[in-house]
């Protein structure tokens, strides 16, 4: 049996091949380079070209529609959510405006009963002012009239007391006795006069 060995150097490579008569083996160099180990042969290109138009074929007819139709999906989702939002800003904003409308409203109606009742309390406090005014005077005349009442009777028990005093004071003076009832009108006069001066 015979072996073969390959010798690689960085100056070419040599096959060593031994002989089977004199167990003697026998080395060829070649002067070759050997091949570059990155660079491509021809094969190699035409599969690697035939690949990427494959490819290419497989992305435009079956991969690309299909990005294609996800992105335009999510586009049109994208629109409708925002088409969405700004409908429901819309919409909040139309409540906002509702709801402040509405609390103006009951402001203004607030106001409004305020103002009736401020004016109800003024005419039932007017009201009861002047009925209570009426009670005052009611009572005031009822007391002038009291006073003027008990005026007259202490006049006329005064002027029964002056007329009892005077004519008794007279009779000591004049030594004599006096008329009480000719002096009656003069100290009814002198007491009326009294009275009104007081």
């Amino acid at each position: 049996m015979s072996v073969v060995v390959i010798q690689v150097a960085a100056t070419g490579y040599s096959v060593v091949v031994p002989r089977q008569e004199d167990g003697a083996t026998t080395t060829t160099a070649s002067t070759e380079e050997p091949p570059n180990p990155i660079l491509p042969v021809g094969k190699e290109m035409a599969w690697g070209l035939g690949s990427f138009l494959v490819l290419v074929l497989l992305m435009r007819i079956w991969l690309f529609p299909k990005l294609k139709k996800g992105m335009d999906a999510r586009y049109a989702k994208t629109r409708a959510d925002l088409d969405d939002a700004e409908r429901i800003r819309e919409e909040g904003a139309t409540d906002v405006a509702r709801y402040e409308a509405a609390i103006a409203e009951a402001n203004a109606e607030a106001t409004r009963l305020l103002e009736q009742a401020r004016r109800e309390l003024d005419a039932d406090r007017t009201t009861k002012v002047t009925a209570a005014n009426a009670r005052i005077a009611e009572r005031r005349a009822a007391a002038a009239a009291e006073v003027e009442a008990a005026r007259q009777r202490a006049l006329a028990s005064t002027e029964s007391i002056v007329l009892s005093i005077g004519a008794s004071g007279a009779e000591r003076i004049l030594g004599a006795p006096v008329d009480r009832d000719a002096a009656r009108p003069v100290v009814a006069e002198i007491v009326a006069a009294g009275t009104v001066t007081a």
